[in-house]
């Protein structure tokens, strides 16, 4: 019988255990807790090594024309560090490519490889880029580098100049899916921790939070709002609230 040419895109619905070790590449500090925050939170709480990593410096995450670039690199950092610290991730990565000057160039793909290779993930997250109508171009470009430095990554007779194994992650979940097929579980446990780590990121309270940092009531409106999409997601799944995913075997 032959096997199915495409099975890598074969989906299960049916949540991950909890895997040794993990890494999500992320466009800009905060991607990784909206795409999965509490997925991330779950299963470094059950042990798993997490590592977050960051593609760009986050510098133009400001509705503020009379912004300081410089300090806004530093404040992201910062707020990105203490995000991780929520979530109970074992350490962050920062390449520090211009934000929104992003692209999947050759030296990219290389790199990210390289840190897959290095980090060794079970399961590796990142940006679906293959989203309908997704504007930032960083996020489109980020997703294609990432899908392919895992190929590259896998590929023994790749980077022969290079000193690293391959190594192919059991599983790749994208999330911000236009066809998702696998759910993770939100609990009120680990809702509540991922928010606490979105908040962290007090700097883009005005531009991917609704405000939530002016005030109780912008804040609780923000909240709300995950609520009702986390709800939303699960149930795509017959189930209670979700972080949802396009799930790939490489």
């Amino acid at each position: 019988m032959t096997s199915d040419l495409y099975d890598e895109l074969a989906g299960d619905q049916a949540p991950l255990a909890t895997p040794d070790r993990v890494l999500t590449i992320g466009a800009h500090p905060d991607d990784a807790e909206f795409g999965a925050g509490a997925t991330l939170a779950r299963w470094a709480s059950d042990g798993a090594d997490v590592t977050m990593l960051i593609v760009t410096d986050g510098s133009r995450g400001s509705w503020d024309p009379d912004t300081n670039q410089t300090h806004l690199i530093h404040r992201r950092k910062d707020e990105q560090s203490r995000a991780a610290d929520v979530l109970g991730a074992a350490s962050v990565i920062h390449l520090d490519h211009v934000d929104g000057e992003l692209e999947n160039t050759m030296e990219l793909r290389r790199s990210l490889a390289m840190h897959i290779r290095a980090a060794r993930p079970d399961v590796l997250l990142t940006h679906d880029p293959w989203q309908r109508y997704q504007l930032h171009p960083d996020h489109r470009a980020t997703g294609f580098a990432a899908v392919d430095a895992i190929v590259a990554a896998r590929e023994p007779l790749a980077y022969r100049d290079s000193s690293t194994a391959a190594h192919r992650p059991s599983s790749v979940l994208l999330w911000s899916a236009d066809e998702p097929d696998h759910a993770e579980p939100v609990t009120p446990e680990w809702f509540d921790v991922k928010i606490e780590a979105l908040l962290c990121h007090a700097s883009q309270g005005s531009t991917t939070m609704g405000g939530a940092d002016s005030g109780a009531d912008r804040r609780l409106a923000f909240i709300d709002r995950l609520a009702v999409w986390h709800t939303e997601n699960g149930e795509l799944f017959g189930i209670g609230p979700a972080e949802v995913f396009k799930k790939i075997t490489p």
